[in-house]
């Protein structure tokens, strides 16, 4: 492991499994949202919601330049939760594979900022981090958007070439790579890409392989 590594962290489905619970809340949602503010039927809010996600990486992009979406009201309406703390799936041994790995640690999740802070509230994890960067810190341009990637390196004046961003996205490692940062995928897939350097199917196991990045 050389000197100086700052590890960048996704959050949902890298640092706990948000899965079974509060990605189907957020997708429903999202597209109850997009039925009431664009006034279509159930069917179309679902292809308008997966539609922009497949073109732009986030479907507030796609309702943001298409239909002027205001970004705050839209997170706000959608990440709102009746009970997270009984949401959210999370191995408490991860803090501990956390506080194991040398160097700083910053969260960059795609995610508004009051659902992140809940999330590291609720898990404990959020001691483990130096920074959160949340969609609202990048500008509202999310990964995969390298703008994104930008706004938080020169934030934090950091060398993406002493970065390693850990993530489940691989079109988000893609980006990653681009811009000259080491890649770990979090994913039980049994793809292959060349934009990742380490594959592995939980974050336990980061303090194990880190010496290989």
């Amino acid at each position: 492991m050389k000197p100086g590594r700052v590890w960048l962290f996704d959050l949902d489905n890298t640092l706990h499994d948000a899965t079974p619970h509060i990605f189907p809340h957020i997708n429903r949602s999202m597209r109850e949202y997009i039925e009431r503010h664009l006034g279509v039927d159930k069917h179309e809010a679902t292809r308008i919601r997966q539609d922009y996600w497949v073109r732009y990486g986030a479907t507030l992009l796609g309702l943001i330049r298409h239909h002027g979406t205001n970004p705050d009201h839209f997170l706000r309406e959608t990440h709102q939760f009746p009970d997270l703390q009984r949401m959210v799936v999370f191995e408490r041994p991860v803090i501990h594979a956390l506080r194991r790995l040398p160097g700083r640690k910053i969260i960059f999740s795609n995610a508004p900022r009051h659902y992140a802070e809940a999330i590291l509230d609720i898990t404990g994890l959020g001691a483990c981090f130096d920074a959160v960067y949340s969609v609202e810190n990048v500008r509202y341009q999310p990964k995969p958007m390298l703008a994104g990637f930008r706004t938080l390196l020169r934030a934090e004046r950091l060398d993406p070439r002493r970065c390693i961003m850990v993530e489940d996205s691989l079109a988000n490692l893609v980006a990653a790579k681009r811009l000259g940062m080491k890649t770990v995928w979090v994913s039980t897939s049994y793809r292959r890409s060349p934009c990742v350097d380490q594959k592995i199917t939980s974050v336990l196991e980061l303090p194990e392989r880190c010496g290989r990045l």
